[in-house]
């Protein structure tokens, strides 16, 4: 792509999904309402070549940072951790992360919200340099907390694992990324490290249910779903993984006109059908943000992450949470 590029150009298109993260910043707050009620006219969709059957990303009235600096919960004693606040759970899902704190705090953490535009939505439309420039700037705000030995986690995936994969290929030979790329985890791994240490002192409420899991691809290849279906058998849940392959929304590729189609054929051959097929108090869990999207869209119900999961067996935050 970014040979493409030099040579044809950048499409409008491609640079308004490359800096999404500068333009959900840009519209969060209090015009949050007005930006996506303009998102998602039929019109300016179709002038940007985005599919009319779609709904774009919604962006939430107050993001996390802004809930943390406000109310979050201040656990200061305990091991601490660093938790990875990408564009997408913090102005799009700030409730993720505002439930990935909640059991932190109730496992006796202590957490440091670090919200970085790790450059993965440049990545993935073939905009190099100005992807490792923002890896550069995510590195420096991390490297800090990487150096006092803190774990870096990330509940949206593909962000995480960025830091993980693409960062050594933009960054070579560079000793701080390769510092970064050995303390970065996903939230599920870091969970289900705790367990097998031991170190999880924590005790779940909730009743027993039916959990369908949609693992999401960048996960699947580098780290698997034996994290993410251990820890959600922790509250005593019955865990079912579909076996879906790709949920067809591939960050913006499902956003895209002439992907629209191909996309819900992808989201049809397996994962659709499973969840329209799953009881009503079955809870569908699905870590990547595009999944969840793909899931509403196309299922007409709400997946959730592996951390509102598990907040919710513990029965904590229920007066502290966004909606």
């Amino acid at each position: 792509l970014a040979r493409y590029h030099e040579s044809h150009g950048v499409s409008r298109r491609d640079r308004l999904f490359a800096h999404s993260g500068t333009l959900y910043r840009l519209g969060s707050g209090w015009g949050a309402p007005l930006v996506n009620a303009v998102a998602q006219t039929r019109p300016l969709r179709r002038a940007l070549g985005l599919a009319t059957e779609r709904r774009l990303p919604e962006l939430a009235r107050e993001s996390f940072m802004h809930w943390w600096r406000r109310t979050g919960p201040r656990q200061e004693r305990g091991p601490a951790l660093a938790l990875l606040i990408d564009p997408f759970t913090n102005y799009n899902h700030p409730e993720v992360a505002v439930a990935a704190t909640q059991f932190f705090a109730a496992a006796g953490l202590s957490v440091r919200p670090v919200a970085a535009d790790d450059g993965r939505a440049a990545i993935s439309k073939g905009l190099v340099r100005e992807a490792r420039r923002a890896a550069e700037r995510t590195i420096a705000a991390l490297e800090p907390l990487v150096s006092a030995g803190l774990p870096v986690v990330g509940l949206e995936p593909s962000s995480l694992l960025t830091l993980r994969d693409e960062y050594l290929y933009l960054l070579p030979d560079d000793r701080p990324t390769a510092a970064l790329a050995e303390a970065a985890v996903t939230f599920e791994e870091y969970v289900d490290r705790l367990v097998a240490r031991g170190e999880l002192d924590v005790s779940f409420a909730g009743p027993s249910r039916r959990v369908l899991l949609h693992g999401h691809c960048h996960q699947k290849a580098l780290v698997g779903t034996g994290p993410a279906r251990r820890i959600l058998a922790l509250p005593g849940h019955t865990v079912e993984e579909v076996d879906s392959g790709c949920c067809g929304m591939a960050g913006s590729f499902g956003y895209e006109a002439e992907h629209y189609a191909i996309s819900m054929q992808m989201a049809e051959r397996r994962l659709l059908p499973a969840v329209r097929a799953a009881a009503a108090d079955t809870i569908v869990v699905a870590a990547g943000t595009s999944c969840r999207q793909q899931i509403a869209h196309g299922a007409d119900r709400a997946a959730l992450h592996p951390a509102q999961v598990l907040r919710d067996a513990l029965g904590v935050g229920k007066g502290n949470r966004m909606a």
